[in-house]
């Protein structure tokens, strides 16, 4: 079907999807349903913005860690720049050898509020939706572990954005919500995502209800990794981030890769995945057999990186 003129994507709520799109390919080219096939409506996203660049998304650099910090007052609602700077960021800093992990934060009262809506027009929208794809299939192809600390509500997209985060820290403050079908949507990344992190179940309550989660229960279900009170989430950014970055980096990209690239495998298949990682990359490593002289040696190992 297509977009129609009352689409709800002409309101001022902010969501990430509508029944009235078909979808958004793998190469990021946005397709809409006609009544006799499918219409490319073709890739429309900005050219990258540099790091200097950005508006919304604050860049930090600090040795082997690099911080993203959603900065968009007051709710953090995600338009097509904010977007595309955050797909920019982890892109560009995931590419660079001398950085181990990523952390997205953020420095306003709500983590993230989803994508806003109310200022586009029809057009608009597929461009906003293509930047939104790009921004996170950034989240799931970087190596780099992604560190994600949420300290306030996190809805629409800003709750995808915690479930795509591979590590998860939060505060009593943060709240989890798929509002989309109280508008009339539902969210496809969530949709997908969701149901392998917290089982089908509470994945179609998310969804089906709109209902908000505690950060108690997003815990509770794995959804968030360690929750601690708000005076002491730096703390505990800092000592996950320390834990993380004492490893080899190359070795901490191959052991992601190897857990992500087994899910929804069948167990066999799995195993093979992950032994084929283990064999024809780890092994190459010289920080692979540092590892196993530091342990002979009865030391702590150094990490060449390589």
């Amino acid at each position: 079907m297509k977009a129609q003129r009352n689409s709800p994507f002409k309101s001022s709520s902010f969501i990430e999807g509508s029944p009235e799109l078909g979808g958004i390919t793998g190469s990021g080219a946005i397709m809409s349903k006609e009544g006799r096939g499918v219409e490319v409506l073709g890739t429309l996203a900005l050219v990258a913005p540099r790091l200097e660049e950005f508006q919304f998304v604050k860049v930090r650099v600090d040795g082997e860690v690099a911080r993203l910090t959603l900065d968009r007052p007051e709710h953090n609602l995600l338009n097509e720049r904010m977007l595309s700077e955050l797909a920019a960021g982890i892109n560009t800093l995931g590419e660079r050898n001398s950085i181990k992990m990523i952390v997205i934060d953020s420095a306003c009262k709500a983590f993230c509020g989803g994508i806003e809506l109310g200022e586009y027009t029809q057009r608009r929208v597929f461009q906003l939706l293509d930047a939104f794809h790009g921004a996170f299939a950034a989240m799931l192809d970087t190596s780099k572990p992604v560190l994600v600390v949420v300290n306030g509500p996190a809805f629409g997209g800003g709750a995808e954005l915690a479930a795509l985060g591979d590590l998860v820290i939060a505060s009593p403050k943060a709240r989890f919500a798929q509002p989309e079908i109280k508008l009339g949507a539902f969210p496809p990344l969530a949709a997908a995502v969701l149901p392998s992190i917290l089982g089908p179940k509470q994945a179609l309550e998310l969804v089906l209800t709109g209902e908000a989660m505690s950060a108690e229960r997003a815990r509770d279900l794995g959804l968030v990794n360690w929750l601690v009170a708000e005076g002491e989430i730096e703390k505990k950014t800092a000592e996950v981030i320390a834990k993380v970055t004492a490893q080899s980096g190359p070795v901490l990209t191959m052991a992601k890769k190897a857990i992500l690239g087994s899910l929804g495998l069948p167990l066999r298949d799995g195993v093979r995945n992950s032994m084929k990682v283990f064999l024809n990359e780890l092994a190459e490593l010289e920080d692979s057999q540092e590892g196993l002289r530091a342990l002979v040696e009865k030391r702590a190992p150094k990490w060449k990186n390589r």
